[in-house]
């Protein structure tokens, strides 16, 4: 089957959001369960976020131009940021809403009929979140990662909230339903907080990753000839976009078009093959070190 670019992935979320809040307002509107409540507020969030993110990956891909020179990548990064801090904002509701029901507890109704709803949007994301992940890595992009990752919570939080309604109406115990709602709450500050650390991260041109590097290695360990090296490989992640920087030392006889031609030769195998943008600094190896070969006269 044929993987879906990230705008269509990101419609697709918010196809998805929107018709999970349709059917987690119905669960709780039908119920009264605080629960429920909580769990069509965090749909609320996820519909936030995914319309946020389908613009800044939308942006992120925006080519590079002469204040940009190295892209809009990072884009992506205020979309995890704006998706966290909207999670801190539903987990605050969630717990008025869950304080003000343990003060005035009120019957749990219709809970068949509204758990149906509400195992049937849990569904929905599950299958988006699976989309949006393997759309996520294919296309290197943290917005549709934390996007899936943030889904899969709202799934097991589902889950949660089934079980403490359940519980609240096979025990007669009321105040169980709030007080699974608060652990809901709980359960997605983490997640907010996971995605702020990763956004700042991204923003604090993170390296890549050691199996990303290894590979960059690889290709520069295939196609540097004899007597020639590389040092001080330095990586780093803008969104989607990766970048590297390495000094290719050559020995001094060389000519200036030689050496060119093999840095480009260089620079060209590592993006085609790991999709990095190479950056080679040429220098000369004699007088590099002990460890330094010198080139045959």
């Amino acid at each position: 089957m044929r993987t879906l670019t990230p705008q269509q992935a990101l419609l697709l979320s918010i196809l998805a959001a929107v018709t999970t809040i349709a059917l987690k307002t119905g669960a709780w509107w039908l119920t009264g369960s605080v629960g429920y409540l909580s769990d069509a507020l965090e749909s609320i969030v996820n519909l936030v976020g995914a319309t946020f993110a389908l613009a800044m990956v939308s942006y992120a891909r925006v080519p590079a131009d002469e204040g940009h020179p190295y892209g809009h990548g990072k884009a992506e990064y205020f979309s995890a940021a704006l998706e966290g801090a909207m999670i801190f904002v539903a987990a605050l509701a969630i717990f008025f809403f869950a304080f003000e029901r343990l003060l005035h507890p009120k019957p749990l109704t219709h809970l068949g009929i509204g758990t149906v709803l509400s195992v049937a949007a849990s569904l929905i994301n599950f299958a988006v979140a699976r989309v949006l992940l393997q759309v996520g890595r294919a296309h290197r992009s943290l917005a549709l990662e934390a996007d899936s990752r943030h889904l899969m919570t709202d799934v097991w939080t589902t889950a949660g909230v089934v079980v403490g309604v359940g519980l609240a109406s096979v025990t007669g115990q009321g105040w169980l339903d709030p007080a699974v709602a608060m652990a809901v709450a709980l359960n997605i500050l983490r997640e907010g907080w996971h995605l702020m650390n990763r956004s700042v991260g991204g923003l604090m041109d993170r390296a890549q990753d050691a199996d990303d590097v290894a590979r960059i290695e690889a290709v520069l360990h295939e196609l540097a000839p004899p007597y020639c090296r590389f040092a001080n490989l330095k990586t780093r992640v803008s969104g989607p976009l990766r970048f590297a920087h390495v000094d290719l030392l050559l020995p001094g006889s060389w000519s200036v078009a030689r050496a060119h031609a093999l840095a480009d030769e260089i620079e060209e195998a590592v993006r085609e093959r790991t999709g990095t943008r190479l950056t080679t600094h040429i220098e000369p190896i004699e007088g590099r070190g002990p460890g330094d070969v010198t080139p045959p006269t």
